[in-house]
């Protein structure tokens, strides 16, 4: 039998305007990831047995729903939930209400799983970040991304974020103890970090770069001087 489903209104209360993983909004095509924390099951295993289910325990990484087109995914046992609008926290609290009918006090941890950060520059490694957890830092992406190489300027780092349309480039100094409190940090969905290259490792690229065009100038040059001094002789 399928549990009723309560009504569920977004809180209206939060700003349009804040982009914070905190505060971000479920949409369309989505990925949630939804555990019984209780149990470390997903939430298949929660409903296997029940009356009229059919499903069969998988692994303990939880269960993935993608969000349809519809606003709505697919839950054991209750059937298409509408979760568009919400926030995380609370989608978690809305589903944790469905069963509460058939389990007693439920307990879901709940992820979006394809919000992410990508990274470039002086950094040991550049894969995309997830950003499965609130108020994720901009040290902890780099943290996650390996660190910082011993080329990188520390106190340009470049968060580029806002899309196409209104791009927005915040410059932060990772050496500035007021950083850690700095708003600004607080990772976005598709924010693209950039750490740019210190002034010493400029100017050593330069100096390469100059030494690799002279080197053959300076060869040619050795060259004829040997011929000229050959044909004096």
């Amino acid at each position: 039998m399928l549990l009723e489903q309560k009504s569920f209104t977004p809180d209206t209360t939060l700003s349009k305007s804040s982009t914070n993983i905190s505060n971000y909004r479920i949409k369309p095509q989505d990925i949630l990831q939804i555990i019984n924390v209780q149990n470390s099951k997903n939430l298949i295993d929660l409903t296997a047995g029940a009356p009229g289910v059919n499903a069969a325990p998988i692994s303990q990484q939880g269960e993935s729903y993608q969000v349809e087109e519809d606003g709505t995914i697919a839950l054991t046992g209750i059937g298409r939930v509408p979760v568009a609008g919400m926030t995380r926290v609370e989608a978690r609290s809305y589903i944790e209400n469905l069963y509460r009918k058939t389990l007693k006090d439920p307990l879901f941890e709940l992820k979006i799983t394809n919000l992410k950060v990508l990274l470039f520059g002086e950094l040991k490694g550049t894969t995309p970040i997830s950003l499965t957890h609130d108020n994720t830092t901009l040290m902890e992406v780099i943290g996650e991304a390996g660190g910082l190489t011993e080329k990188a300027d520390s106190r340009n780092v470049k968060i580029i974020r806002g899309g196409q349309k209104y791009p927005k480039t915040e410059v932060i100094d990772l050496t500035d103890i007021k950083t850690l409190t700095d708003p600004r940090i607080i990772m976005q969905n598709n924010d693209i970090v950039v750490v740019s290259q210190n002034k010493r490792a400029i100017r050593a690229e330069r100096l390469q770069d100059i030494s690799t065009i002279a080197s053959p100038v300076l060869l040619i040059l050795n060259t004829v001087l040997i011929v000229l001094s050959l044909t004096r002789r």
